[in-house]
């Protein structure tokens, strides 16, 4: 049972609406869940697609996994990142707080060996 990581850190969606996406592909097979991502409309979908992609490049390059080896997502979080703040002109020179947030993502792949 090998495991492989991948991070992407300070991506500029909120975690709420990168939640949604993870919980959809967690626990499948990392070749299902690109599939499944690929036909979802979501904004978030496209940069957790890369990331499953990178960690699949790295369970065949970086730990030489063969690539008939099916891979399963057993840990996929998202953590809230640095949240950026800006402000909002509003009536009688008030300003109204805008808080952008970010999140990181961390995925681990791990391989379904044969128990012998």
């Amino acid at each position: 049972m090998t495991k492989v990581h991948a991070y992407l850190g300070s991506l500029r969606i909120a975690p709420r609406k990168v939640r949604l996406l993870i919980d959809l592909v967690k626990g499948m097979d990392a070749r299902d869940a690109e599939a499944q991502l690929r036909s979802l409309p979501k904004r978030g979908a496209e940069p957790i697609l890369k990331l499953i992609k990178s960690a699949i490049a790295n369970a065949y390059h970086n730990a030489k996994i063969a690539k008939a080896t099916p891979l399963i997502i057993t840990d996929f979080r998202v953590d809230e990142g640095r949240t950026l703040k800006r402000s909002m002109p509003r009536a009688r020179g008030r300003a109204f707080p805008i808080r952008k947030r970010t999140s990181h993502v961390s995925l681990t792949l791990e391989t379904v060996g044969d128990n012998k």
